[in-house]
């Protein structure tokens, strides 16, 4: 039995289990890619190459096939040098186009039998010789086995002699392996004997003729075949390869003077802008026969292919909706689960749902529309600040074509969109001063605008003077399958590497407006980074400020921009109410965006089947801008992507409720509903509220969805609390973030609201120990929503005329909260609400005489009981402006 196997059914998978069978073995087609032979092999012959359109890579293959490793670790006292070993040894990584030498990276040897033809996992230098010197010489040489390389590498020697007995055949000899595990216990066998003996070669007599000859400068012949057959020379004046050409500078020669064919992969794949024709991540592959090329090649598109699936691959939450128990179970349907928009008549008396959904927001206090029977053990308990971000479930996704990118993202459709093309200078771009007056804050607003070259044609400009004048806005009535109506400004800190900024693909291909809206320090880093892309810089006076800052302001400047396009547009003949007036606010984390196809096929109207697939961010904003009657919403956005949603989620293709993360907002509508500039957290759901209580419409679609990516730094991250009197970090817990007044207390560095909105985050039962657990009976919070954790629930109530409300008939609310009150809350609006013996009060003011005189004008004391040593701070100090709060207990 053949190599003692005994299983009848065997067959040989490779050409290396045929060691030592008897037979004939026939290569049909063009070329043997990277094929391995057995050791035993005795004749190769070759004669039926097509000489006729020989190259270099097809040459070496057919030769390859009679060469293999062997040892070249051979005891000092019997080697003789090789020649190559007295030459410089820089040339023993390199080409001599003498020998016709093929440098390539190979390891320490290992121990090989010369029953078997194994493939080199080797990373030193190996070499292997063609060479044409004289017969005599190279047999002498292996009969002496002294033909060797250096000691402890590997190496593929052929050496090509010319046949005395057929001038259409040569001898290729292989020095034979002399390491003392190469010794056969039966060292006299036949297998033995030729296993250290060389192939013999046939081979054409053009084909031996050029490897064997040189031209007239030294060089082989071969030196001037082409590298592939899918190539040509560029130019038939390029100068010849040298003599002492290295490996990777026969690659550039190869790369430089050769270009594809129609026939190469790369033909329409070349590198615009250029001055060299190839691809910086085209690879060339180089090294002598049989040392493991097809080997190397394949292991490293495995470990590329890898390294390419994770670079396409992005976190994203993967969560449920929250308080889905709470949700109002409707038997009523308003839209048919097909329906692509919808019916502003009908939208109109689908309930606003208060509750937050967001699983964001799980921490986040709940927001009470009427008495709801809530288990406290459905309510999680408050997790520490810095599990916030890392104990979110994520799942991994594959990148779609559609996604948004951050600015590791390369690619030769997007080096345009982001300034980067070598073909063009660094762009260009300019400051503009943009300023407008704002009497909530009494003082007039100056915002900087970079605007690069490139898009300058988004804005008008004076002439002359080139002042900034406004920014150009469509109108309602536009139509363009290759443009976005919307201005998209996206709010972003300490994220200008990792933010998705990129959105070239989301958008696939269609012209849109995006700004980033930064802070005045971050300015400078952030066009670097991003050098084709709108800023709009806010005032230093925000720079410690938080995303409610950024909001406001973008709110502001696009309704003022509003203002000035309907003016200027008047001139030209157009109605006020025929501009544009919805912009996008975008998070700078969102990646993808997803539609749920409904397939209503089925025999009643109730039946449905839907998926829900990857869309563009061009298809999305398009359907939504061609919403009927799209300019009596106030607020439009879509669902949360969660893997985990279920039918009952889509089956109302759109809901009433709050929207989230990336919006669109209606700056005409809202004109008189502004974001809190002041805060850090919750600022959309504070802004949502107060939308819907001024009786304006918020509509989520719920087949669209966003996915957000987990960005582990940067945004709400960016704000660290810490000691102002040492720079050394301490650890310091929202405890410590208030204190009493006058006191010796450690002030902290870091924004007053930011230390009020996480120290009622984490420490609100002080202020409200009825209300801990006691959803029955929520806090009072008046015009303003505040996270009071997750143990503790809210009622929000607006104290405008003509405000929508819940009715507060038959609720006894455990406390009451008043954040910052204007003069539009009076003594007559809270005397309509009951409220528990024993309930709290928490009033918070800027100054102490702010709260002294809020006491007096709401008369807040007819029902309430305060003390001196109920009064606290912020622990600011003086000069950083800390909050007062007054907290007192009803009678």
């Amino acid at each position: 039995i053949w190599q003692k196997i005994e299983d009848v059914d065997w067959r040989p998978q490779t050409y290396l289990e045929l060691e030592g069978l008897p037979c004939i073995l026939i290569f049909s087609g063009m070329d043997p890619q990277g094929e391995s032979l057995p050791r035993s092999l005795r004749y190769c012959d070759l004669r039926l190459i097509n000489s006729s359109s020989l190259v270099r890579t097809t040459l070496e293959q057919e030769l390859g096939l009679a060469a293999y490793f062997v040892s070249s670790e051979i005891h000092t006292e019997k080697a003789v040098a090789n020649d190559v070993l007295e030459s410089d040894p820089e040339k023993l990584s390199s080409t001599d186009n003498e020998d016709e030498e093929i440098a390539t990276e190979g390891s320490t040897s290992e121990k090989r039998s010369p029953m078997k033809r194994e493939r080199s996992h080797s990373h030193d230098s190996a070499s292997s010789s063609l060479s044409s010197k004289a017969s005599e010489k190279q047999k002498q040489k292996v009969d002496k086995g002294a033909q060797t390389t250096i000691s402890k590498h590997k190496s593929a020697q052929i050496s090509i002699t010319s046949s005395s007995s057929s001038p259409f055949s040569s001898s290729s000899s292989s020095s034979a392996p002399t390491h003392n595990s190469f010794v056969l216990q039966t060292s006299q066998c036949f297998m033995t004997k030729s296993s250290k003996q060389p192939p013999i070669v046939f081979l054409p007599k053009l084909v031996y003729d050029i490897i064997t000859s040189t031209d007239s400068s030294g060089l082989p012949k071969s030196s001037s075949l082409l590298p592939y057959h899918s190539v040509m020379w560029a130019s038939s004046f390029r100068p010849l390869m040298s003599k002492m050409m290295t490996c990777t500078e026969q690659s550039l020669y190869y790369r430089q003077w050769t270009v594809p064919k129609p026939i190469h992969m790369d033909y329409n794949n070349r590198n615009e802008g250029r001055m060299d024709t190839f691809h910086p991540r085209r690879l060339l592959l180089s090294g002598p026969p049989q040392i493991g090329k097809t080997g190397a090649y394949l292991q490293f598109l495995s470990i590329l292919s890898r390294m390419l699936i994770r670079l396409t691959e992005v976190d994203v939450y993967d969560e449920e909706e929250i308080n889905i128990n709470i949700k109002e179970e409707s038997d009523q349907c308003y839209h048919q689960p097909g329906d692509t928009w919808p019916d502003l008549e009908t939208f109109k008396k689908i309930p606003f749902d208060y509750t937050i959904h967001d699983p964001k927001y799980e921490d986040a206090s709940l927001i009470c529309s009427k008495l709801q029977a809530v288990n406290s053990e459905d309510r999680p308990i408050s997790r520490r600040q810095e599990d916030m971000y890392t104990h979110r479930q994520t799942t991994r996704m594959r990148l779609s074509k559609y996604a948004a990118y951050n600015t590791y993202h390369h690619c030769e459709q997007c080096h345009q969109y982001m300034g980067f093309n070598p073909r063009y200078q660094l762009y260009e771009s300019t400051l503009h001063a943009f300023a407008f007056s704002y009497s909530m804050l009494g003082e007039e607003i100056q915002l900087h605008f970079i605007i690069p070259k490139s898009k300058e044609h988004h804005f008008v400009f004076s002439q002359p003077g080139r002042q900034l004048e406004s920014m150009r806005l469509p109108l309602v009535t536009d139509k363009s399958e290759d443009f976005i109506k919307s201005p998209t400004f996206t709010p972003t800190t300490g994220r200008h590497e990792h933010g998705l900024f990129n959105l070239y693909h989301a958008m696939d291909g269609a012209s849109h407006l995006h700004v980033l809206v930064v802070k005045e320090y971050e300015m400078a880093i952030y066009k670097k980074y991003w050098p084709n892309h709108i800023m709009l810089v806010l005032p230093s006076i925000f720079n410690s400020a938080g995303v409610g800052a950024a909001h406001f302001l973008i709110k502001e400047l696009s309704y003022h921009n509003l203002e000035l396009e309907r003016n200027r547009q008047e001139e030209l003949g157009i109605k006020p109410q025929d501009i544009w007036p919805f912009i996008v606010i975008s998070d700078d984390s969102c990646v993808m965006w997803n539609a749920v196809e409904v397939d209503c096929s089925g025999d009643r109207k109730s039946d449905y089947t839907w998926t829900e697939r990857n869309v563009s961010l061009k298809h999305i904003l398009q359907r939504i801008e061609a919403t009927p009657n799209v300019t009596h919403y106030a607020l439009i956005g879509m669902r949360k992507w969660s893997s985990k949603t279920n039918t009952s989620e889509i089956k109302e293709p759109f809901s009433c409720c709050h929207v989230h993360d990336f919006i669109m907002l209606n700056v005409d509508l809202t004109q008189n509903v502004q974001y809190n500039q002041n805060r850090f957290t919750c600022d959309d759901v504070d802004f949502n509220l107060r939308v819907h209580s001024a009786g304006l419409l918020i509509c989520r679609f719920n087949h669209f969805s966003v996915m957000k990516k987990q960005i582990a730094v940067g945004g709400q991250r960016s704000f660290h609390v810490k000691s102002k009197v040492s720079d050394i970090p301490v650890s310091i817990s929202p405890a410590q973030y208030i204190c009493a007044p006058d006191s010796k207390h450690t002030f902290l560095a870091a924004p007053a609201q930011l230390l009020l909105e996480k120290y009622l985050q984490y420490h609100s039962h002080r202020f409200f120990p009825l209300s801990l657990k006691n959803y029955r009976h929520p806090v009072l919070s008046v015009d303003c929503y505040l996270n009071l954790g997750p143990q503790i629930a809210v009622c929000y109530v607006s104290s405008r005329p003509h405000s929508l409300n819940i009715s507060s008939s038959g609720l006894t609310f455990s406390g009451l909260l008043l954040y910052l009150c204007d003069s539009f809350v009076v003594a007559s609006f809270l005397k309509k609400f009951h409220f528990l013996k024993g309930a709290t009060l928490c009033v918070i003011c800027q100054d102490r005489n702010s709260l002294r005189q809020t006491v007096v004008r709401l008369e807040l004391e007819d029902e309430w009981q305060f003390r001196l040593r109920d009064e606290f701070q912020t622990a600011n100090a003086k000069e950083d402006r800390p909050l007062f709060f007054l907290t007192g207990r009803h009678i």
